[in-house]
């Protein structure tokens, strides 16, 4: 009887409306998607990337990083802050060859992207400790080492 609740167990949560919603890393791979209510946090749980809206009143969603740990949630860094999505159909993805495509699902409109760049292994883009969200080569032993960076948002301040 113990395999059968297991199986149950496995079957029923994979199958839960939150789990789709339930990103459990601080990396986004090629082609994985990042939808507007999902989240990614630094390895610490220091930052959090995702989707927000400014203040209590605005339906505008902006993509950027907040500090998770003050009660404030202050935002450190936005990717589109001159183009904000008018509704939760924000979709963030990381394309094989590195660039990170902001789109609103709604139109399939690109709203904020990455500078075009190309990458000698599949790259991943990890929200660091420091809040710096990165594209790197995907090499576990080399993340710190300069020639392996596709794209950081530190190299992008916000306000």
């Amino acid at each position: 009887m113990a395999p059968f609740s297991i199986f149950l167990f496995c079957f029923t949560i994979s199958f839960h409306p939150l789990y789709p919603f339930a990103i459990p890393t601080n990396t986004i791979a090629v082609n994985q998607t990042l939808k507007d209510g999902q989240t990614i946090v630094s390895p610490k749980r220091t930052f959090e990337l995702g989707f927000f809206s400014p203040g209590n009143t605005s339906k505008n969603r902006y993509l950027g990083i907040w500090y998770k740990r003050q009660a404030t949630g202050t935002v450190a860094w936005v990717a589109n802050r001159e183009t904000p999505i008018k509704n939760n159909s924000g979709e963030l993805t990381l394309l094989p060859n590195g660039v990170l495509v902001l789109r609103d699902s709604t139109t399939d409109t690109i709203v904020w992207s990455t500078q075009k760049r190309s990458s000698r292994r599949p790259p991943v883009a990890r929200l660091l400790d420091s809040g710096n969200l990165m594209v790197i080569d995907d090499d576990e032993d080399d993340d710190n080492q300069p020639e392996n960076y596709i794209w950081q948002s530190f190299d992008h301040p916000g306000d």
